[in-house]
């Protein structure tokens, strides 16, 4: 919560939920993971927030971007970064893709297989590529599925056979899942990406490079770390596994970089009752749900704090639930979401810590609801 934030809100009011970023704050987070990694490349998500304001201050700033798509590259692009600092990321890529990032001068590329290796060598011979290898999400409150990523056994074969048609086999990435909230967990993955190193390098095979991937966190309603545990955490797994020759290194926060910056406002649509038990639980229907921006509600895997103009009064247990005529538009009901009794239809409510992945998860327009509008101060 900031007061530019409140201020902003106060004197421009607005009809629907809307997310307002203070770019203050994203400001302030790129400095911090680079102070905290100083020796480290920044690569921002552009999935977390693609919101031009948001590419521009950091491209202005020095960043570098990570990319999943073509349109990716081109906000990347058009937000003033060099085509040497942006990498395309997505292991999934059509090979008409690769040509078309290829010819904006992309160089660099993730891969998981041998497959995607020849795509790479027909549409952008003599790239650099990346392997991404499958890594433990333990502790990560958005945990990371086997879709990317491969064994780091094959991982060598495949950036063998990139070597072998011609690509720069140039290094390594990982993910440790969405929200992670242990800094240790970097260490694991770090001990299979010097096993690659090493085994490669006995194959005449030098790599350069490893990709730390995203999983910084911001606050919702649990306490995490400070980016500075992240770094030093970071960094002695590095020394660990590496000893004196550590290699180049990125990172890829999202997340962290814009999640903290951002907040959603909102309004009471519905507060009622399935039936007339005394002790039925409340629905609170909220104008925003899953397909409006709050898609990382699934299995309520975040849990995002909740201010209400009701706040200090009794709480109660309630189901959250967003407007549109789908039964999977509720965000918290497994486990209750505790909101004032006294709240009422009408009521704005701000959902915070909401800068990252909302607005990319908007749905066009489902049930007539439009996608949410944003705002850059």
């Amino acid at each position: 919560m900031t007061e530019r934030i409140l201020n902003y809100m106060a004197a421009h009011p607005h009809e629907g939920p809307r997310l307002v970023v203070d770019l203050d704050v994203v400001r302030d987070n790129y400095r911090a993971f680079s102070k905290a990694l100083p020796d480290t490349r920044v690569f921002y998500a552009v999935k977390a927030n693609p919101e031009p304001k948001v590419l521009k201050l950091l491209a202005d700033l020095g960043s570098c971007f990570d990319t999943a798509s073509v349109v990716e590259i081109k906000l990347a692009l058009d937000a003033g970064a060099t085509p040497d600092r942006i990498s395309f990321g997505n292991t999934i890529k059509k090979e008409r893709d690769i040509a078309a990032a290829r010819a904006l001068g992309i160089d660099l590329y993730a891969v998981d297989c041998i497959e995607e290796v020849e795509k790479i060598a027909r549409a952008a011979p003599g790239a650099r590529v990346f392997a991404r290898i499958l890594c433990d999400g333990a502790g990560a409150e958005w945990p990371l599925s086997r879709k990317f990523g491969c064994v780091p056994e094959m991982a060598v074969d495949v950036l063998e056979h990139a070597h072998r048609l011609g690509l720069t086999a140039y290094g390594v990435s990982f993910h440790v899942g969405s929200q992670q909230r242990d800094p240790k967990m970097w260490n694991g993955a770090l001990a299979s990406a010097a096993m690659i190193f090493r085994t490669l390098a006995e194959r005449g095979i030098t790599l350069s490079m490893v990709n730390l991937g995203g999983g910084f966190p911001t606050r919702y309603l649990k306490k995490i770390p400070g980016v500075e545990s992240y770094g030093t955490a970071i960094f002695n797994a590095l020394r660990k596994h590496f000893g004196n020759r550590i290699p180049e290194t990125i990172i890829e926060p999202g997340r962290g970089m814009v999640g903290n910056a951002g907040i959603i406002e909102s309004e009471v649509v519905l507060i009622s009752k399935k039936s007339n038990a005394a002790d039925e639980t409340r629905w609170v229907y909220l104008d925003i749900g899953k397909f409006g921006g709050l898609a990382e509600t699934m299995d309520e895997a975040i849990r995002y704090p909740i201010k209400t103009p009701r706040d200090g009064a009794e709480l109660a247990p309630c189901v959250l639930a967003g407007p549109t005529c789908d039964s999977a538009d509720v965000m918290y009901e497994k486990d209750p979401y505790f909101l004032p009794v006294s709240l009422e239809i009408g009521d704005r409510v701000l959902i915070e810590a909401t800068g990252a992945y909302t607005t990319t998860y908007s749905s066009c327009a489902f049930n007539g609801f439009p996608p949410l509008h944003t705002v850059c101060i």
